[in-house]
């Protein structure tokens, strides 16, 4: 999909992939006018989110999107939610703090005994699990941790009949 130009009355949009909010995610570049349509990878507001399972490392993957994006030099920006908004770089930057934060939540969690994700998801957030919350943040910190994998920051441990744990590697 990288790289289809799509016609408009305007000019060419041009796709660019940017994965991590989903695998297939992509953002529509509008370069004469240097308009770009989000979607849901940048909102007006920071608001993460990671589909996770799909891919080995959808954190890694929306901070290269960021990358991405940040490279067009778009002015303005039109999100899958909320107001357009122009100051591009204060979100790219905000969305790099925030992951970079809950990452180091998430590792820092870690210190001590091997932990359940239900175990970290507090430490990170700074509440309990609700009901509600349990399916946005399970997800979102097993994102971290499947990041910290990667990097070789945290190892997984499984035993049957158990839910895993993390530990610092």
């Amino acid at each position: 999909m990288a790289g289809v130009e799509i016609g408009t009355d305007l000019g060419p949009f041009v796709a660019y992939e940017t994965p991590g909010h989903a695998p297939s995610h992509v953002c529509l570049f509008l370069a004469e006018r240097r308009l770009l349509i989000s979607g849901d990878h940048l909102l007006g507001r920071v608001s993460l989110y990671y589909d996770y399972g799909w891919t080995p490392d959808p954190v890694g993957e929306f901070l290269g999107s960021l990358d991405v994006v940040e490279a067009l030099d778009a002015r303005l920006c039109v999100a899958g939610h909320g107001r357009p908004f122009t100051d591009l770089s204060a979100h790219i930057a905000a969305n790099r703090k925030l992951v970079d934060e809950r990452v180091a939540a998430v590792a820092a969690a870690l210190e001590g005994e091997p932990r359940t994700v239900a175990e970290i998801v507090p430490a990170v957030y700074g509440e309990p699990l609700t009901e509600r919350t349990a399916s946005w943040w399970i997800s979102e910190t097993l994102c971290y941790l499947r990041h910290l994998e990667v990097e070789g920051a945290v190892r997984r441990e499984s035993e049957a009949e158990a839910p895993d744990r993390w530990r610092r590697a």
